[in-house]
């Protein structure tokens, strides 16, 4: 026995390292524009142009056509594309929105610089939805991911492991990850300035990815005993935490990490919380809504796992002992 257990560390370890720098890093070498939507607007003409010469990145770019710099800005503005090149008179102009993820911002800048300095005009840069003064480099918002995956996974971990079932066991995770919220807030909005927008607003957001983590663990674990707990955690750690693309995009990750962030907590949680602090909700239903999933269908899970553990005892009761020999006088 002492062999075979010495023998599965010796071999688990390495498969974890291996699937952790997998998850972590292959996401990070590979960061890229792929058909990062991006608006084009001004003269038939000069849009054309400006097509052409970002035709030369491949599938970098996914062109929306805008009829006027104001139709532009307001794209940007409700989060439909991640900038937008202007043709006027005066020469290409770039609207971005570093709030919406500085490193998009940042890429968009030198990819037109690019194509347009063959022309020997310089582009212009207006950043028509800033990140916040505090956080310029979105690098606090960035962060605050990892925490609240781990928020959620301990408090699924330690309502599974203390044996809460039921609606004892929805009312811990739901006011675990209530006050996760209040404190997250307290210290992304109040404390550092990473967050802007209401205030209760980011703490709702907070709270409900942590609940959706939480509640997601919980559930796996109540349907599958101490696997699913392993399997929920390592699920949100593994895949949620480097697949939410909170320092960059979705569309920036290699296909189909950035996809399959997005269908998870922890970068559904990312995206909500830009819409709700930056953009005024804009694109907040869809994050939202895959954070509802998680958070319901988690908390059934923990209910229905619950009602199935109570019920087995009953299913085979226990034999009722012999009635002890009556000795004979």
């Amino acid at each position: 026995m002492d062999t075979r257990r010495l023998i599965a560390v010796i071999v688990l370890v390495p498969v974890l390292v291996s699937l952790a720098l997998w998850a972590f890093a292959w996401p990070a070498a590979r960061t890229a524009p792929r058909d990062l939507p991006l608006g084009v607007a001004g003269p038939p003409a000069a849009v054309a142009q400006l097509e052409q010469r970002l035709a030369g990145r491949g599938d970098a770019f996914e062109i929306h056509r805008y009829a006027d710099e104001s139709a532009a800005r307001e794209a940007v503005e409700d989060r439909a594309v991640y900038g937008a090149l202007v043709a006027d008179d005066q020469g290409p102009k770039l609207l971005t929105a570093s709030a919406a993820g500085p490193a998009v911002a940042q890429l968009l800048r030198q990819a037109v610089t690019e194509q347009t300095s063959a022309s020997g005009t310089a582009v212009r840069v207006v950043d028509v939805v800033p990140a916040p003064a505090a956080d310029p480099r979105g690098a606090a918002l960035g962060a605050s991911v990892l925490p609240l995956a781990l928020a959620g996974i301990a408090t699924g971990a330690v309502t599974t492991l203390l044996g809460l079932r039921g609606v004892r066991a929805v009312v811990a995770l739901v006011a675990a990850a209530g006050l996760t919220g209040l404190v997250a807030a307290a210290i992304a909005h109040s404390w550092l300035g990473a967050v802007a927008g209401d205030w209760w607003a980011a703490a709702g957001v907070f709270g409900l990815s942590a609940l959706a983590v939480g509640a997601g663990v919980a559930g796996s674990a109540a349907l599958l005993g101490r696997p699913g707990l392993v399997l929920g955690g390592a699920v949100m750690m593994l895949l949620g935490n480097p697949f939410s693309a909170a320092s960059s995009a979705p569309e920036l990750l290699p296909r189909p990490a950035g996809a399959i962030g997005q269908w998870l907590p922890p970068g559904a949680g990312t995206s909500l919380l830009r819409s709700v602090s930056f953009f005024d909700g804009a694109a907040a239903t869809g994050p939202a809504l895959t954070l509802t999933w998680w958070a319901v269908l988690g908390l059934a899970a923990v209910c229905v796992g619950g009602a199935l553990r109570r019920r087995t005892p009953d299913a085979d009761p226990a034999p009722a002992p012999a009635p002890a020999a009556t000795p004979v006088s």
